[in-house]
């Protein structure tokens, strides 16, 4: 970044701050207003049973909210035949650590899902230092039913962040959230969302865009976050990876 940027005299910089605080505070309501109506979003039931394979052996859908009525997937890209987790969905993994005590205070439970073995998910959870739950939904069908997860070969009506994606991985990423009646038992699903529709989820990007360099990521192209690495692999000097085998299969193609 160049030091011709405008420097101007206290007075100026407070003018044009107070002028940006308003637009700020524009956003701020608008996205109070988006979140009512989020809330406000009719559900629907979940009807399948599903069973996963965690720390605790076998546990359904209903098992994963434990005592709680609230429960927040998040759609972890890492395929059955992956040997590592996605970049981005591990710089996710970052952001999230340490704050289960703080959901469950609020009534609500945090859970990781993706298809690969439990095996997999509990060494590489390991590795990366994370305290959060992670399960494995291998052949439960859960992760396809979210429309995180497409088995080939794609015939075109794959649907992805509501639409046809342009670009299609056999592992997505999203987040997706329950509710759990706790007399009946029921469970509805009331809300996912997918791509930059996550965005707000990573504490990392949300501070930088505080900065005057903000994400400083335009000159990656299409692929804005090829400066990540896993936190353990930073020293490494190759260009960032896109994900799961797949993706890197067809990047290297």
């Amino acid at each position: 970044m160049s030091t011709t940027h405008a420097v101007v005299s206290p007075a100026q910089w407070l003018e044009a701050r107070k002028a940006l605080l308003l637009k700020e505070k524009e956003l701020t309501r608008l996205s109070d207003e988006i979140a009512k109506q989020r809330r406000a979003l009719p559900w629907e039931e979940v009807t399948k049973s599903y069973v996963f394979d965690g720390p605790n052996g076998k546990e359904t859908l209903q098992d994963l909210f434990k005592d709680k009525s609230q429960l927040i997937v998040y759609h972890f890209m890492f395929g059955p035949d992956d040997d590592a987790g996605c970049n981005s969905c591990s710089f996710y993994g970052d952001s999230h650590n340490g704050t289960d005590i703080h959901l469950e205070h609020r009534d609500t439970t945090w859970v990781a899902v993706s298809r690969a073995s439990y095996e997999k998910l509990a060494k590489y959870k390991e590795r990366m230092g994370w305290t959060w739950k992670w399960v494995s939904a291998d052949g439960n069908g859960f992760p396809e039913a979210m429309n995180v997860a497409f088995n080939k070969p794609y015939d075109g009506t794959e649907m992805y962040n509501y639409g046809t994606p342009k670009r299609l991985f056999s592992e997505m990423h999203g987040m997706s959230v329950f509710f759990k009646d706790k007399e009946s038992g029921k469970v509805y699903h009331t809300y996912s969302a997918y791509a930059r529709g996550a965005d707000i989820l990573l504490g990392t990007h949300n501070e930088l865009d505080f900065t005057p360099k903000g994400r400083d990521d335009e000159h990656f192209g299409d692929y804005k976050m090829a400066w990540l690495r896993r936190n353990d692999e930073y020293e490494d000097t190759k260009p960032g990876e896109c994900c799961t085998s797949e993706a890197k299969a067809k990047t290297e193609a």
